[in-house]
């Protein structure tokens, strides 16, 4: 019997992620089977999807309880098939609420079981080390600081670097996302980006509309590019839009978009999420916001770890970007802090370097190095 490897990816940045994986382990097992839960990328590659990544799509906790009975349903059925006929290996990709409960019970019999993508520990709920550490043959990190946490606690582990860091080119062709968003040379151009969920849009439309008045005011000539990823939060932005009509700004809203308007912009406004590892990674000056419900807030700042919710300065350990969050994050405030950037060069230059230097750290050819982790697990397992 041949290589069979198990696997559990349940967004559309983790079918992707393993989809690449899937690509490079086939280089060294050509004849590998590979099955589970899994999106289209992934079945594009020959992955056999026992249930769609949909499934495991939830937003948030009453999400997630709303689905709770299906997803356990699936779960358990899920482990009854890997523990009636065994695969070579698990690899769960993300999804660590549903991954970790599987590798578990998969690892207590003696199957390998591999989590890809380290759930932000770092950032809050370390308590989760042990369980993790009783849960895994061997964690994939995607940061460089991330390692030492899971050797400090006996969990094999490899820095396999960033995926986003290999797709994004080291030196952003700034000129060709203009030219394509028909923005003209010269113009000063801010990219907003107000989160992907309709409950940081809400949150952040009127603060973010009035930041862009402010800024008109001080720049009549700039133009403002609003990325949003759906329909909801597209309407959601129009209807804050409609409210401040008579303040007739030069704001465009796009549908999608959020890389090419990172690009083309001089500075951008992000949310805090990914979105802010992608502005780094396309060398943009930023200004990080987020605003969620008061006691939401609190609690998040009393579980974090850390001084700084955006990626770049953790990844940079120090604050090279502002963070303007809840009652920090006025429109005056977010104008000023945004207007630095685009009347300080040597500042935004110096951040240049820095993002450039933390680009480099993190393009490691990641599907190949987790691969290259992932291969020793299998020897012997062809037979």
């Amino acid at each position: 019997m041949g290589v069979r490897i198990a696997m559990v990816a349940g967004e559309a940045s983790s079918d992707l992620l393993a989809s690449h994986l899937i690509q490079a382990l086939k280089r060294h097992l050509p004849d590998a089977e590979f099955f589970g839960i899994g999106g289209p990328k992934m079945q594009a590659m020959g992955f056999k999807a026992l249930w769609p990544a949909e499934k495991l799509s939830v937003h948030g906790y009453v999400d997630a309880l709303k689905n709770y009975r299906e997803l356990s349903g699936i779960r358990r059925t899920l482990l009854k098939q890997l523990l009636a006929d065994p695969p070579s290996a698990f690899i769960g990709v993300d999804a660590p609420d549903f991954s970790l409960w599987l590798e578990k019970r998969l690892k207590d019999r003696g199957i390998p079981a591999i989590h890809f993508v380290s759930p932000s520990i770092w950032a809050w709920r370390r308590g989760r080390l042990k369980g993790i550490a009783r849960s895994v043959s061997h964690m994939l990190c995607l940061f460089p600081f991330e390692p030492e946490l899971y050797k400090t606690a006996g969990v094999p582990v490899s820095y396999v670097g960033h995926p986003l860091a290999d797709v994004f080119p080291l030196d952003p062709d700034r000129a060709s996302a203009r030219e394509m968003l028909q923005i003209p040379d010269g113009v000063p151009v801010f990219a907003f980006l107000p989160g992907s969920r309709q409950s940081e849009v809400r949150n952040l439309a009127d603060t973010y509309i009035a930041t862009a008045a402010n800024l008109h005011e001080r720049h009549p000539e700039a133009r403002f590019l609003v990325p949003l990823t759906t329909r909801e939060t597209r309407l959601l932005f129009e209807q804050a839009l409609a409210r401040h009509a008579h303040l007739n700004l030069p704001i465009r809203i796009l549908f999608g978009h959020a890389v090419d308007a990172m690009t083309a912009a001089d500075v951008v406004l992000v949310a805090s999420g990914t979105a802010t590892l992608e502005a780094a990674l396309l060398k943009r000056p930023m200004v990080i916001t987020y605003r969620i419900g008061k006691w939401s807030y609190r609690l998040m700042r009393r579980m974090a770890y850390l001084p700084w919710v955006g990626l770049p300065n953790v990844l940079a350990g120090r604050e090279v970007v502002p963070e303007l969050l809840q009652d920090a994050a006025t429109p005056q405030a977010l104008a000023d802090a945004l207007d630095s950037w685009l009347t300080d060069k040597e500042k935004a230059a110096e951040l240049v370097r820095t993002f450039t230097e933390m680009h480099q750290t993190l393009r490691q050819d990641t599907a190949a190095r987790a691969a290259a982790a992932i291969l020793p697990y299998l020897r012997g397992a062809s037979r």
